[in-house]
């Protein structure tokens, strides 16, 4: 037993016998201390299984895959939006979701802004819309100067000034950040339709992987929050609820809001948009009239290098259904265009990229993998046999994708298509500034890159079924239809 001093516990002093009570406490402190470590080696482990359950919880078990259709409609006054669910395992994985807005003419889509930065592919139609960016100034004004009293000033204004509107048309990529407000308008003379590519995942957001849209007028009503309530609670939510969902000046006091806008407390009302009915596209009473240059002018301004943009000019727009602007190019099989930060700058801030492909009939697109990013196929037209292969060598998808279908490829997965008779064409939405594509076949492939031998062992084929396996394709990316498909 150690001698007695300050700093010991326990001590026994040599010229003392022991106290039985004494040596008694010693004993359970030594049993309590193993005891103590005990329960912590126990903790420790428990909680290391429990680390390692969660981990294993959270991959992303892909191993079947689907060409989905929109899960659910929510209609308004001036046209519809359908949503594809985005707790399906394949658009959580890879952090994504998609919805397409079907807008009839002067059709108004609201002021929105959202949690995460958008891919806008026009499908059909034309019309205008315009993305505001707080800090911006109004670049876009009459000019025209009217002389008005001072009680005349302070009680209408004739001139407008609003920032930089554009025209778009089928075949347009919009990119818009996450936060910026931006609005669509149909003045053209059919339907408008476009799908719109959310990235979750995105730096850019740092909340959680659910999409959210803040809408700055009308009282649209959550329709995803109220999708999502009913999946949890297999019910609808009472009016009263209801009713609390709206625009981001829904929740603001009556008066507070007046004072901040400097108006009538009943124009704050309006603002709040509580008795408004028409949802999230109205359709406006009569044309919208906005300032803004000719067509030709704008073709004439698309032609940019990049260096001359800043935060507040920067181009956001590229048309991807010019033939004449094709990567790849085959007269007899396709063609297929990118989009990424090279040819469109904003991507780089995005993180985004896009592509669009045309594949005629029965041709084939080779097999590939997208090396550094997951990839969401919106079909546009026609039908195509799919199928991906994931790590295991198993076909985690082997089916048949429609028009208005949609597709999740993730990263490094293996995918093929061929298209029908009726041909195949599609736009991909890639979660990459610059999403790089490595071919299995053609010209380029990695196959192609492999010596003969090393061909010949890895499959064990000869050496001139080797030569046929490398050197059969020259084509880069797209097939011609197999001769006897062709026939």
């Amino acid at each position: 037993m150690q001698p007695c001093n300050l700093h010991a516990k326990w001590c026994i002093n040599s010229n003392a016998s022991a106290s039985p009570l004494l040596i008694i406490s010693i004993q359970h402190s030594t049993a309590m201390a193993k005891l103590s470590l005990s329960l912590l080696s126990f903790l420790v482990l428990l909680g290391f299984g429990y680390a390692f359950r969660e981990q294993q919880q959270g991959e992303c078990q892909l191993s079947n895959i689907d060409a989905r259709e929109p899960s659910y409609t929510v209609r308004s006054e001036g046209g519809q939006t359908e949503f594809w669910d985005n707790h399906n395992n394949e658009f959580r994985c890879a952090g994504v979701s998609i919805r397409r807005h079907i807008i009839q003419q002067r059709g108004l889509l609201l002021p929105v802004y959202h949690n995460a930065p958008v891919l806008v592919y026009v499908v059909q139609g034309r019309g205008t819309y315009g993305v505001l960016t707080s800090g911006c100034a109004e670049t876009f004004e009459s000019g025209q100067q009217q002389q008005f009293s001072q009680e005349e000033r302070s009680q209408r204004f004739r001139d407008d000034k609003h920032q930089k509107v554009e025209e778009f048309q089928k075949g347009d990529v919009i990119a818009i950040r996450a936060g910026d407000a931006h609005w669509v308008y149909n003045d053209g003379d059919q339907e408008l339709v476009v799908v719109v590519f959310h990235h979750n995942s995105n730096y850019a957001n740092q909340l959680d992987q659910n999409p959210r849209s803040f809408f700055l007028a009308g009282n649209p009503g959550n329709e995803q929050e109220e999708e999502q309530y009913r999946r949890l609670h297999g019910s609808k939510r009472g009016q009263e609820a209801q009713s609390e969902l709206g625009n981001v000046f829904s929740g603001l006091d009556d008066e507070l809001l007046a004072e901040a806008f400097n108006v009538e407390v009943e124009t704050a009302r309006k603002l709040r948009g509580q008795n408004d009915e028409r949802g999230h596209i109205i359709r406006a009473e009569k044309s919208i009239q906005l300032i803004q240059p000719d067509r030709s002018r704008q073709e004439q301004a698309r032609q940019h290098n990049g260096l001359e943009e800043t935060f507040c000019s920067a181009r956001v727009k590229e048309n991807l259904d010019r033939a004449s602007r094709a990567d790849f190019y085959n007269p007899r099989a396709g063609r297929f265009s990118t989009l990424n930060s090279f040819n469109l700058p904003i991507l780089s801030f995005l993180q985004l990229s896009a592509s669009r492909g045309v594949l005629h009939r029965n041709a084939i697109f080779s097999p590939h993998w997208y090396t550094n990013a997951h990839t969401l196929i919106y079909a546009t037209h026609g039908a195509s046999r799919v199928q991906i292969v994931n790590h295991r060598g198993q076909a985690v998808f082997d089916g048949q994708v429609r028009e208005g279908q949609v597709l999740v490829v993730p990263q490094n997965f293996a995918v093929i298509k061929q298209a029908s008779e009726q041909g195949f064409e599609w736009v991909a939405f890639s979660t990459n500034e610059n999403a790089a594509i490595n071919t299995l076949s053609g010209r380029t492939s990695a196959i192609r890159g492999l010596p003969v031998d090393v061909v010949a062992n890895a499959y064990q084929v000869s050496r001139e079924e080797a030569q046929r396996i490398k050197f059969s394709r020259q084509e880069t990316l797209i097939f011609n239809a197999p001769l006897s498909a062709s026939a």
